[in-house]
This record gives C-alpha cells, structure tokens and sequence, in this order.
C-alpha cells in the first residue's frame, strides 16, 4: 500500500483521476476491455468529474459493478447507490456494461452481480473509508475470511449516522439497517485499488486503520495487504498519523 498526502479535495481528485485514467487505458490497450469497481458517497463526487474530463478513454469497453447497496432501498431514492452509478457514471460516461445492486432485487441480483463479478479479474476499484473504518458497508467486525463476491450485511450504528451526516437522509430511523456489500477479499483481488479518504472527520478512521496492523475492527485496514492500494489523504485526514506510518507508506 502507498499513501499519497495532497492539499484539499480538488487536488485529490486530480491525482486519482489521472492516476484511474492511466490505468483504464493501459487495461484497454492490452485486452481490449477493463473492469471497474466503483464506489459512491461524497469522498467520490470530485473524483467522478474529474476522471470525465479524462481523455483517451473508451468507456464503451469498460464493464462497471459498485461496492454496495442499501437492503430493500428502491433505485429512485436518492440516497440509492445504483441511481448514484447510474446518474453519476453509466450515463454521463456512455457506459454499455454495467451491473447495478438494486436494494429491491433480493437474491437474484446478488447472484447474478456476483457471477458477472467473478468472471474476470477486476483492473482497478475505487474505495472509500467509513468514519468507522468501514470499507464498502464491511462495518467493524468485518469478515476477512469469507470468499463470497458480495455478503448482506447488518450496519452499525456509526455507519448510519454518517449517512445523515453527509445528507443522504434526514434522520437515523431513514437509513436502512442492512446493506449488500462487496467482502473484503473481493475487495483485495483487484489489479489496483485507489482509496480516498479526505477530511478531518476521517482522521481517527485513517490513523485507526494504518498506524497498526490489520485487523477485523478497522476493516480498512485490509488495504494494508494489497501491493498496489493507493490511498490519497489531505492535510487533515493524515493529521494523526505519526511520521513512521507516513514513512513506511510513503509513495
């Protein structure tokens, strides 16, 4: 794992957007395709912009799945991850493949966004970290054994205040209490992963995950694991990490 420390959100996004767009083009010259995991939330939106200013990427060669999705959460809620994919990424891009966890779609949905997943190996996935450690709605304990593509999950409470905190919904009782979400061993089979984890409300989460070693109650810590996760900060998410965590993760 490497750790990238810039100025703010604008200059996050262009790093890890220029830093995607090289690595989806290298997959489509090679193999004529990629496949990509995305993530959605407020830590992607400038991320998302950004890469659709990219240049030289044929987005019709890019097959797309997410991360995760609210239990029994219909596609025209605004807070639905698939109708963020979708209004967010398949139709501003152009994207011809894609695989949505729609919350209403109970079993055949995960079934088959699982087949489709495991089929070929995935280029590139994007990631955030939870203000509980989470990565994708694997809350702390996660389960870092399973080999399923795709778990239902309960989510803690820390998980859903964040959704209010960050909008999604007006209050606690809103939010779903379970979610489908990518494991964290699917997680980790990825080419490349690049992780965004910016602001100060993320800085306990951050120095939590990486200022030990890997562990089940800061499931983001798993990144720890993986040769080519990337993981971009900003001055106040990196705040507590001491120098030696910086050191031994510097890019």
């Amino acid at each position: 794992m490497r750790i990238h420390v810039l100025d703010g959100r604008p200059e996050i996004a262009l790093a890890a957007s220029a830093h995607a767009a090289r690595l989806l083009r290298q997959a489509i010259a090679a193999r004529g395709a990629a496949r990509l995991v995305a993530a959605t939330g407020t830590s992607q939106l400038e991320l998302l912009a950004a890469l659709g200013r990219e240049r030289g990427i044929d987005w019709a060669e890019v097959e797309l799945f997410h991360l995760d999705e609210y239990l029994g959460l219909p596609i025209d809620h605004p807070a639905s991850f698939s109708r963020y994919v979708r209004d967010r990424i398949v139709e501003p891009l152009g994207i011809r493949r894609f695989h949505l966890l729609q919350g209403g779609g109970g079993a055949t949905v995960i079934r088959d966004a699982a087949a489709a997943l495991v089929a070929a190996p995935i280029d590139l996935t994007f990631a955030g970290i939870g203000e509980n450690g989470h990565l994708a709605f694997n809350d702390p304990p996660a389960d870092f054994e399973t080999e399923a593509p795709y778990l239902v999950v309960t989510l803690d409470k820390a998980s859903r205040a964040q959704q209010v905190g960050e909008g999604w919904f007006p209050d606690i009782a809103d939010v779903p209490a379970a979610a489908i979400t990518m494991s964290i061993r699917q997680i980790l089979k990825s080419r490349e992963i690049i992780c965004l984890a910016p602001d100060e409300r993320k800085a306990a989460a951050v120095r939590d995950c990486f200022s030990a070693g890997v562990t089940e109650s800061a499931p983001a810590s798993a990144l720890q694991r993986h040769a080519l996760a990337t993981l971009y900060l900003d001055h106040a998410s990196s705040a507590l990490l001491e120098t030696s965590v910086m050191d031994r993760f510097r890019a």
